[in-house]
């Protein structure tokens, strides 16, 4: 926590391009509440105020060394700006923020006034547009109509319909929707679900204890309405993000939230006005006249200045800065005493509970007991832990080997219905079944035959390498120590790979037998050949490294008949120094990667920049002339270790590949940030801004991406967040 009247950055910066709107919604708090200061604004921001915003935008980007800064182009409404303006206003922040800070540009929008022309420009300027909309057209015009009364419904669904083209995607945000309980949240679920929206923002509408919100039923209204619309996206396997109650269910597993709204984390939020003036969240006109007044313009003032402001420090103070009563609560952490704003009552100020008090805890408590499962595997709930890194990692990844060792069960499973490999085989690993054929199964290489075999078999093609059941087979009984003889083909490569354990080798030749099989047995300590045949053992080189076993594969393997080198010697000294460095720099990460890597992979050439990568388990790895950079390649493989065995369990989307790279450069970043010095600290600072660039790419998919691919984005966005603010 910041100590008093210390500047706690900002990172979001709401611009007010025009100041007027071509709605009359009787619930807006710009113009229907105390504050009414629109009135003596001018209607458009002056090209030099656009300019004095964008410089110091960068200045404070600039001075606390912001990876990223969002600015959220608003109004009134801003299309009413016009193209011309919007451009220019879009191209002057990238031209100043430009070698600085990312630019995460966002709109809020009614829409009324969208057309090809002005989606293009979205496109085009990459500004990530939000459109306002209520549900359907009895919800949606009980409040959002024009000066004479008319309803908006149907031109707001045709711009949104436009925005959600597959030309204008990029630019397509999601929907905000104000709660109203007198509309049915059923309908209005099933309204904004239909458009296809690749995120809503359920907002709860602006109230005071003085002016407290409407409760038709009395209660807790407004929770029911939410809960309804929670069951019914939960029933539907969360087609699409719904930022409030993803944000309390990351809340309550201590992650980072993704609004404002609730949450204890410090606000980071900053309004410029049309005429320049500087103020706090604008959503405060709804306490009283002047309420979110600073007296600091963008013409004479820095930011730094404005954030020392006793509004801004009276919300970083955290729990210290609640009400005795938000204190005591059990939901205190998750809740956050729910927005600023709505904490108001004369007299007392904001030093009260929220008006909304009562349907936070109702809400809250029924999201943490009735939560299910992540979509897909239920290790996708531990996303945050996987990203995040810290204590809570190495529980994680043991969850994550858990996963994939169900998957690679499951692989196997569908292999053996489809009638793949001997029955006699298949009866030996039912037999097998237990802790020695699970660690047998942690192997990555059962990852990539079962992938392998499972996809000729799914497009009716001959399955390769069927042998390898019968090394499952044989490794699990040398595990476990017992007897085992299967029927192996004698011909082929005239090797047989007995995953986690080593090789059978032998001279390739016609089978001795008419049916080209021969008999290879274990009696759990040695392998051999039962009818005479010659065969060598290769059991598979280790190092222990940290206190835990890994064999160590060489590349390119050695030919059948030649002789096998010692992989690990020349790798012995640089590994353990690589590994003294992670155990003292980074040990949530040395102790989740021991949890989950059994396999290294030691390769001549280069594991850079787009050289596959091995199944989760194994990390490939070059020489490094450093410890620190061994250390580094290490945790950066690490992230694409994990980043496969996450995607092997839920969809990503279309453009994982740049999610990908932004997790692996947060992991970069994470490890240069673990370094002392200016160019660590530089290094961290590019790193991070790569993995924000990566995301952009992500968000900018010609389709949405699904909800799993936007909760890792959100866990990547504030890993790089937490980052900065450790710095």
């Amino acid at each position: 926590m910041p100590a008093p009247g210390t500047a706690r950055p900002f990172r979001q910066f709401v611009v007010k391009v025009h100041s007027r709107c071509d709605l009359a919604c009787d619930h807006c708090y710009v113009y229907e509440h105390a504050d009414q200061s629109w009135r003596r604004r001018p209607r458009v921001m002056a090209p030099r105020i656009v300019r004095a915003t964008a410089e110091r935008i960068a200045e404070h980007a600039r001075t606390h060394r912001l990876d990223r800064v969002t600015v959220v182009l608003h109004g009134g409404e801003p299309l009413l700006a016009g193209p011309a303006r919007l451009t220019a206003m879009a191209r002057e922040l990238r031209r100043h923020l430009d070698g600085v800070a990312v630019l995460d540009l966002r709109m809020q929008t009614n829409g009324l006034r969208l057309d090809d022309d002005f989606c293009a420009l979205l496109v085009r300027e990459r500004i990530h547009t939000g459109v306002s909309l209520d549900g359907d057209q009895v919800s949606h015009d009980r409040h959002r109509v024009r000066t004479d009364g008319s309803g908006s419904y149907d031109d707001t669904v045709r711009a949104i319909r436009l925005l959600g083209r597959p030309a204008y995607r990029a630019a397509f945000a999601g929907l905000l929707c104000t709660v109203d309980v007198a509309n049915d949240p059923d309908r209005v679920y099933g309204a904004l679900t239909e458009l296809s929206p690749p995120r809503v923002d359920f907002l709860l509408p602006h109230a005071t204890w003085d002016h407290p919100p409407a409760r038709p039923r009395g209660g807790t209204d407004y929770a029911d309405w939410l809960i309804t619309a929670y069951e019914r996206w939960n029933a539907e396997d969360r087609p699409l993000s719904i930022r409030l109650f993803e944000s309390v269910e990351a809340a309550a597993r201590g992650e980072h939230g993704f609004t404002e709204a609730l949450g204890l984390g410090s606000p980071d939020l900053v309004v410029i006005e049309t005429d320049g003036a500087i103020e706090q969240a604008d959503w405060l006109k709804t306490v009283a006249e002047g309420a979110p007044e600073t007296g600091y313009h963008v013409l004479v003032n820095s930011f730094d200045e404005a954030a020392r402001h006793p509004g801004f420090q009276a919300r970083v103070l955290g729990l210290d800065g609640l009400s005795s009563e938000c204190r005591a609560c059990p939901v205190v952490a998750v809740c956050g005493g729910g927005l600023y704003g709505h904490r108001y009552r004369s007299g007392s100020g904001f030093a009260n509970p929220s008006v909304y008090c009562a349907d936070l805890l109702e809400l809250i408590g029924h999201i943490q007991s009735a939560a299910p499962a992540v979509p897909g595997h239920t290790v996708l709930s531990d996303l945050g832990a996987l990203t995040a890194g810290g204590a809570s990692e190495p529980g994680a990844v043991r969850r994550l080997v858990e996963a994939q060792l169900d998957l690679r069960h499951a692989m196997l499973a569908y292999l053996r219905r489809a009638g793949v490999g001997s029955e006699e085989t298949w009866q030996a690993l039912v037999r097998l079944e237990g802790p020695a054929l699970d660690a047998v199964l942690a192997d990555p290489m059962v990852h990539s035959w079962a992938v392998r075999a499972c996809s000729a078999e799914a497009r009716g093609q001959s399955v390769p390498d069927t042998e390898f059941l019968e090394g499952l087979a044989l490794a699990a009984a040398f595990r476990a120590g017992r007897r085992l003889d299967v029927p192996v083909q004698a011909g082929g490569r005239g090797e047989v790979t007995l995953p986690s354990v080593g090789r059978l080798r032998w001279r390739p030749r016609e089978s001795l037998q008419d049916d080209g099989v021969m008999r290879v047995g274990t009696d759990g300590r040695d392998v051999w050949r039962t009818d005479g045949e010659e065969v060598t053992w290769e059991p598979f080189p280790r190092l222990s490294v940290g206190g835990v076993e890994m064999r160590i594969l060489a590349e390119p393997l050695v030919p059948p008949g030649g002789t096998p080198p010692d992989p690990a010697g020349g790798w012995r000294r640089a590994l353990l120094a690589a590994w003294d460095v992670l155990a003292q720099r980074h040990p949530h990460e040395a102790a989740a990667l021991a949890a989950g890597v059994n396999t290294l992979i030691l390769r001549a050439g280069t594991t850079e920049p787009d050289v596959p990568r091995p199944p989760f388990g194994a990390l490939a790895l070059s020489r490094r002339e450093t410890p620190q950079d061994l250390a580094l390649t290490m945790l950066r493989e690490w992230q694409h270790a994990k980043f496969a065995a996450l995607r092997d369990l839920d969809e990503f989307g279309g453009t994982e590949a740049a999610l990908r790279q932004a997790y692996v450069h947060l992991g970069v970043a994470r490890a240069w940030h673990a370094r002392q010095g200016p160019a660590a600290r530089g290094q961290a600072v590019r790193w991070g801004r790569r993995a924000l660039t990566a995301l952009d790419a992500f968000a900018a998919g010609a389709e949405p991406p699904p909800p799993t691919g936007l909760r890792l984005a959100a866990a990547i966005e504030a890993a790089v967040a937490q980052l900065t603010l450790d710095r």
